[in-house]
């Protein structure tokens, strides 16, 4: 009876481990290449015995960052080339932007305060000259295009995060009375005597009964949307704060931007006693120097949650994190392209999700989620969009960077951590999300041919063979 006893364990044993190895195997696959997106694959255990020709360790302990999200812009341009198929598409393309359970899954998004260059034409919230008190102040224009937009959003999940931005003031507040930095006459009608590219000089009049305006200007603001059932998570003080653009700009001297943020932001939303956050954002420079002279004026940092980055601000994002660790970093507007909307667009976003999630980025943003077929701002530049709508035809298409976005976006939830990884991991990057117990791969095979991809995680290997030139999210339970 003992001995019969003792086998009943063991087999019972042998069978728990064998349950055990199984679960700690459990993978799901998702591949995309440039001719065949989001298949769906079945992960093959016998593949161990293949010789591997990429080697990642990966250790759940080595957590870096927390992922905070993934998002995009609403745009008026994008709200128009929405409105330009039926209910029904509509809905269908927000919810693959959106839905928590089938769509990208985003839950952050950016918006303008005022107009961007994808706005439809100039417009601030306040062109009243000389109205300090903010008494013409009023987001009528906003009502048309943008707020919909968010209210469709909402609908589909309410706990998205918006945040703000603006690219220019109200055009009275910049010494030319213009909204634009750079002439150009095709677009504007700033006259040449205004124009300049010149850095480090602010276009904003810098004198506390300015500052004490446009303060409280982002205070209406973001009453205003509370208004409308919109909450302002954050605001981030100026797009491109080093940048003379022919459309909607402001460059700021650093320093002027340290005393609005503490003098006269800061305080503003403290008095009023709103929760928005400030960031310093967004920082389109690699020198890093830019970013100190804001944050070290006064008291500037306790008034700062967070620093953005965007374009060639990807040149700051390693000093910053290493300078100021307490600091949230996002990446706020994924570099737009000339409208190919083509799998090396694609490509080309991996890469920079590499470069800010391995130097601290908590977040990714996307930046037109929509637009027409053309591309086209009203100031010229033609862009990437994840989906194009055909004016004519009405054709719906989603482009590479649509697939790759949410390769991370579906997977990747808010609360996961970066993981730090050891080996061949130029193409890959991984996060372990704590309460699921499990470890999400974004990997792509820049290879011409397939290649055996090995990732050794807790004693355990998993191994798959990726298709050439794929993006791959392998989501592995433990």
């Amino acid at each position: 009876m003992r001995n019969l006893k003792a086998l009943v364990l063991i087999a019972l044993v042998t069978l728990s481990s064998c349950k055990e190895e199984e679960k700690e195997l459990a993978v799901a696959w998702v591949s995309s290449t440039e001719n065949a997106v989001w298949n769906t694959k079945t992960y093959n255990q016998s593949a161990e015995d293949r010789t591997s020709d990429v080697v990642i360790n990966i250790d759940t302990e080595a957590q870096e960052q927390e992922i905070t999200g993934f998002g995009g812009c609403f745009n008026e341009l994008g709200w128009d080339a929405l409105a330009m198929v039926t209910p029904e598409e509509q809905q269908q393309i927000l919810n693959d932007l959106i839905s928590q359970d089938s769509g990208c899954k985003f839950n952050l998004f950016r918006m303008p305060i005022g107009a961007n260059d994808y706005a439809v034409d100039w417009y601030s919230h306040n062109e009243t000259e000389g109205d300090f008190a903010m008494e013409n102040f009023s987001i009528d224009r906003d009502k048309q295009r943008l707020v919909p937009y968010i209210k469709e959003a909402q609908k589909i999940n309410p706990d998205i995060a918006v945040w703000a931005s603006p690219w220019c003031p109200p055009s009275w507040m910049k010494h030319s009375k213009h909204y634009a930095c750079k002439a150009n006459p095709e677009f504007n009608d700033l006259p040449e005597a205004w124009s300049s590219t010149e850095e480090l000089v602010s276009r904003f009049i810098t004198e506390p009964e300015y500052f004490e305006a446009y303060a409280l200007y982002f205070s209406k603001f973001v009453k205003a949307y509370a208004d409308e059932g919109i909450n302002i998570s954050a605001v981030h003080v100026q797009n491109e704060y080093n940048s003379a653009q022919n459309f909607p700009s402001c460059v700021w001297k650093p320093q002027d931007l340290g005393i609005f943020i503490a003098e006269y932001l800061g305080p503003k939303f403290e008095a009023d006693q709103l929760d928005t956050e400030i960031w310093l954002g967004t920082v389109e420079r690699p020198q890093v120097e830019r970013v100190e002279d804001v944050l070290e004026y006064k008291n500037t940092k306790n008034y700062v949650a967070g620093v953005g980055f965007q374009w060639a601000g990807k040149g700051a994002i390693e000093a910053v994190h290493a300078e100021y660790p307490e600091m949230q970093l996002m990446q706020t507007e994924t570099e737009c392209g000339d409208g190919s909307n083509d799998w090396k667009a694609a490509e080309h976003t991996f890469d920079l999700m590499k470069h800010y999630f391995n130097n601290g980025a908590n977040s990714y943003m996307y930046w037109n989620m929509v637009l027409d077929e053309t591309g086209k701002s009203q100031w010229g530049w033609k862009q990437n969009s994840m989906i194009s709508i055909d004016s004519k035809t009405k054709v719906i298409t989603y482009n590479p960077e649509f697939y790759l976005m949410k390769h991370l976006s579906a997977f990747v939830t808010p609360g996961s951590v970066k993981l730090a990884t050891v080996g061949d991991d130029d193409n890959a990057i991984i996060f372990y999300n704590k309460v699921k117990n499990e470890v999400v791969i974004l990997a792509y095979n820049v290879a011409e041919e397939a290649q055996e991809f090995q990732f050794n995680i807790k004693g355990k290997t998993v191994k798959a063979s990726l298709d050439a030139k794929s993006f791959n999210t392998l989501t592995v339970s433990l």
